[in-house]
C-alpha cells in the first residue's frame, strides 16, 4: 500500500519543485529586463529541459515503489504467483530500459545546446544551400534521420530482446525492416509536404502566417481522421472485413439495439507484430469504422468483445472526438499565433547557436520553450481522456455489459503484463485511461 507520508513527501518535492521553477522564472525575467535576452533564452530551454528529465525520473521512481504495493482485492486472480513475478521483471526491464534511453536523449540534446551544434548544421547547410526552404527541409531531416538512425539498436533490443523475452514479439527481422523504410517514406513525404507548405505560407505573408498554416493542418488533420484506416494502416497490416458468424451477429445486434449504424467492422492481423490485444473506432460519418485486433478475438468471449466494441461506441455516442477536435482547434491556433510572432527574433536563433533568425532554428527554439506548457497541457488533456473513458465504460454498463467488460479488461491486462498498482502522480500525469482498478470500481457501483 502506498503510505500517507510517501505521498506527503511527493507534495513536499512537487512544492519544492515549484518554488524552484518560480525562483529560475524571475532570475529569467530579470535578465530580459537588463536586455540580455539570447542569454535569458538559453537559459530557459537548459532549464526546461533539466526539469522535464528530472521530472520524468521522480515519476519513474514513485513508479518503480508502488509497483511493488500488493495487488487490491478486486483484482486478485488476475496473475498466479509465476505469471506475477514476470510481471514484475517485465515492469522493471522496461522501467531500466526507458531511463537509458531517456538518459542518452537528455544528454544528446544538452550536448547539442551547448556547443551550438544545432547553429553549426545551420551555416553548415546556409553556406551549401540557397533555397530558404531547402535549408529548413534539410536540418529537419537530417536531425530526423540522425536520431532515426541512433534509435535502431534500441528499438532492436527492444523488440527482439525484451518483448521477446517475455513472449510478446511476433516481428521479424524483415517486418522490422520494412516498416523503418516505410515510416521513414511517410515522414518525408507527408511530414516534409506539410513543412514545405508551412514554409511557403509564411514567405508568402509572414503577417497571416499563422491563421493560413492553421487552417492547412487542420484540412490535413481532419482529412487523416477520416481516412487513416484506409490509407495508413495498409501500409503496414492487413484489414479484411468480419466475416458472417456469431461475433458478426453479435455486434450488430448491439449496434441497433445501441442506435449505432455501424457496418464496417474490420479485423486486423496485429498478431503479426505482437501478442498483446486491442480495438479502435476511426473515421467520421459514413467513414467510420470499428477495427479488432485478431489477437482479442483469440481472447476473448464474443460476449466479452461485445462488451469492449459496446465500450468504443460508448465514445462515439458521447462525440468524444468531436469534443477533443474542438478542443484542441483553438489551441493549435494559439500556437500558430505565438509561432508567427517569434518566426523573425533573431535572438532565438542566437539561442541555439545560429547568427540569424531563419525558420527552422526559430522553430525548434519555440518547440524547446513550449515544451514545459505542452507538458501541462498534456496533463489536462489526460484528465479529460479518463474522464471520457469513464463515460464510455458507463455506456456499457447501461446495456447490462459490466460484467463481460471487467472480465475482458482482466484478460488483456493480464495478457499484457499491465502495472496493477501504478503511483498515483504517474496516472494523473502521463495515463490516458484510468487504472484497472479504477475502472472496476466505477463499474460495480
Amino acid at each position: 500500500m502506498i503510505k500517507r507520508e510517501d505521498y506527503d513527501d511527493n507534495l513536499a518535492i512537487t512544492k519544492k519543485g515549484k518554488s524552484f521553477f518560480i525562483f529560475i522564472f524571475w532570475r529569467i525575467l530579470a535578465q530580459i529586463l537588463e536586455k540580455d535576452m539570447v542569454k535569458a533564452i538559453f537559459i530557459t530551454i537548459i532549464v526546461l529541459v533539466i526539469i522535464d528529465f528530472i521530472f520524468e525520473r521522480i515519476l519513474s521512481a514513485l513508479n518503480v515503489k508502488s509497483a511493488k504495493s500488493p495487488i487490491p482485492e478486486l483484482l486478485s486472480g488476475i496473475y498466479s504467483d509465476s505469471e506475477y513475478n514476470k510481471q514484475q521483471r517485465y515492469f522493471r526491464t522496461n522501467t531500466r530500459f526507458g531511463m537509458l534511453t531517456s538518459s542518452l536523449s537528455f544528454i544528446i540534446i544538452m550536448v547539442m545546446l551547448a556547443f551550438g551544434l544545432f547553429g553549426w548544421l545551420d551555416g553548415w547547410l546556409q553556406a551549401r544551400i540557397s533555397t530558404p526552404i531547402l535549408v529548413s527541409l534539410s536540418f529537419f531531416g537530417i536531425l530526423y534521420v540522425a536520431n532515426d538512425i541512433l534509435s535502431i539498436p534500441f528499438d532492436w533490443y527492444d523488440t527482439f530482446v525484451i518483448e521477446e523475452k517475455f513472449g510478446f514479439n511476433k516481428v521479424t527481422p524483415k517486418i522490422f525492416v520494412t516498416d523503418r523504410l516505410k515510416s521513414l517514406a511517410l515522414t518525408a513525404i507527408i511530414g516534409g509536404g506539410i513543412l514545405a507548405l508551412i514554409m511557403w505560407i509564411y514567405q508568402l505573408t509572414p503577417t497571416y502566417f499563422w491563421l493560413l498554416a492553421w487552417a492547412c493542418v487542420t484540412a490535413f488533420s481532419l482529412f487523416m481522421t477520416m481516412f487513416y484506416s484506409q490509407l495508413i494502416v495498409p501500409l503496414f497490416n492487413k484489414q479484411t472485413p468480419l466475416p458472417d458468424g456469431e461475433l458478426r451477429l453479435a455486434i450488430e445486434s448491439f449496434s441497433k439495439k445501441a442506435g449505432f449504424g455501424l457496418k464496417n467492422i474490420y479485423v486486423i492481423d496485429g498478431s503479426k507484430r505482437s501478442t498483446k490485444a486491442n480495438a479502435y473506432f476511426t473515421g467520421l460519418g459514413k467513414k467510420k469504422r470499428i477495427v479488432l485486433f485478431d489477437t482479442l478475438m483469440n481472447d476473448l468471449s464474443t460476449d466479452e468483445i461485445v462488451a469492449v466494441l459496446a465500450h468504443e461506441i460508448g465514445h462515439y455516442k458521447h462525440k468524444h472526438t468531436l469534443k477533443n477536435m474542438f478542443i484542441s482547434l483553438p489551441y493549435s491556433l494559439i500556437l500558430f499565433f505565438l509561432l508567427g510572432l517569434i518566426l523573425q527574433s533573431d535572438a532565438l536563433a542566437q539561442a541555439m547557436g545560429g547568427t540569424k533568425a531563419n525558420f527552422h532554428l526559430n522553430v525548434l527554439a519555440f518547440g524547446m520553450l513550449y515544451s514545459f506548457f505542452s507538458t501541462l497541457l498534456g496533463i489536462g488533456m489526460n484528465v479529460l481522456s479518463r474522464k471520457f473513458e469513464y463515460q464510455a465504460d458507463a455506456f456499457v454498463k447501461r446495456f447490462g455489459l459490466e460484467e463481460n467488460l471487467i472480465s475482458s479488461l482482466k484478460k488483456i491486462s493480464s495478457k499484457a503484463l499491465t502495472n496493477l498498482t501504478p503511483h498515483p502522480a504517474v496516472v494523473f500525469v502521463s495515463y490516458s485511461h484510468p487504472t484497472l482498478l479504477q475502472r472496476i470500481k466505477a463499474l460495480i457501483k
